[in-house]
């Protein structure tokens, strides 16, 4: 029997990139070239790709984001007459998921990419609300690493199976961002949204304590917390060392990697950590907290750290001394896509 699949999403690349975006985005490029699985994917009509077949794009207009879901909920539960398995993804897919599941006879599963906690300094009561009423009523969960899978054991008392993310890759051009930043010693990057789960405060502060000056640390992304960053940098007296670069556009991503001498993920929580593997895709060392890529990676390919900024400027200074990156083997989407394939074929035949 082939499993009739319905997965609801957010947004979908390059309209919208992060991580659960390109996960489900991956998920429905490989379960669309085989025969073993039929897919369609409901999403906000806004962030939908124009034009491809077997994703509905639901206009949701203004407001938040469980507005905006509640919108187009009737319209998933429609689609989920003819599914064998409803797939939402994180908090915002319990109510479409929930009535889908109360409505036609189908399997819900819920992937977790995060939890509230691991977003959030202080997390909404309704975002850890809801996360609890999905993991008392939908059918099945995934975590997308065993670090996610044990939060959610430890949070909120469920099992959910370890099905971990693929390894993305980014594309380089040749372009030096060291020579066109003017930078003359050493580069660390690092890219992400400024908000407290990323830890980048830690890794501005690591600059003070590092046993060297040669170092630039260029900082890709914004966010709420940007121009606190700006001060912090000015009371540190650290504006020669840290350069804000704002949004770096996908197809440039790959040369800032490539560029720098290391990349530096500190985060507070890094579920699983898509540009931890982006840069080591391009051969860049990697300085990075606890990871769920961390655990589909042999040991040594990335300098772990505590997110604390002496154990960061230790972890930076290491990475500069180190060698080349130990040899390892890309997981790839297709083999993400037939462990999930596996996983529905598993569900429905019980």
């Amino acid at each position: 029997m082939v499993p009739r699949v319905l997965m609801l999403g957010w947004g979908f690349p390059p309209n919208v990139s992060g991580g659960l975006d390109t996960a489900v985005g991956e998920l429905f490029e490989e379960f669309e070239r085989r025969d073993s699985v039929e897919v369609e994917l409901v999403l906000p009509a806004e962030y939908a790709p124009e034009g491809r077949e077997g994703i509905h794009g639901v206009p949701t207009g203004d407001g938040d984001v469980s507005t905006r879901i509640n919108r187009l909920a009737g319209e998933f539960v429609d689609h989920a007459a003819d599914a064998d398995v409803v797939h939402t993804h994180d908090w915002f897919g319990y109510g479409p998921g929930a009535r889908a599941q109360g409505t036609h006879d189908v399997e819900w599963v819920t992937t977790f990419h995060s939890l509230t906690t691991d977003r959030n300094r202080h997390p909404p009561d309704r975002e850890v609300e809801t996360e609890q009423r999905i993991v008392d009523r939908a059918d099945h969960l995934i975590a997308v690493s065993d670090l996610v899978r044990r939060n959610i054991r430890h949070q909120y008392g469920g099992d959910a199976r370890v099905i971990h993310n693929g390894f993305s890759s980014v594309e380089t051009t040749g372009r030096d961002l060291k020579a066109e930043l003017d930078i003359d010693g050493h580069m660390l990057f690092f890219v992400g949204r400024h908000t407290d789960q990323k830890g980048i405060e830690h890794l501005v502060y690591a600059l003070s304590k590092l046993r060297r000056d040669d170092v630039v640390l260029v900082l890709g992304g914004t966010g709420h917390l940007t121009d606190q960053l700006e001060r912090f940098v000015e009371l540190l007296d650290l504006e020669a060392q840290v350069e804000f670069v704002g949004y770096v556009p996908e197809p440039e991503l790959g040369d800032y990697y490539a560029s720098a001498d290391a990349f530096v993920s500190p985060s507070l929580a890094e579920p699983f950590g898509i540009t931890i593997v982006e840069a080591l895709s391009v051969g860049t060392h990697v300085v990075a907290s606890e990871s769920g890529a961390a655990e589909v990676l042999p040991e040594g390919c990335i300098i772990e750290v505590e997110t604390d900024s002496d154990s960061i400027a230790d972890g930076i200074d290491e990475a500069l001394a180190a060698g080349p990156i130990p040899d390892y083997e890309p997981r790839t989407w297709e083999t993400v896509a037939d462990e999930h394939v596996a996983f529905y074929e598993e569900i429905i035949g019980e």
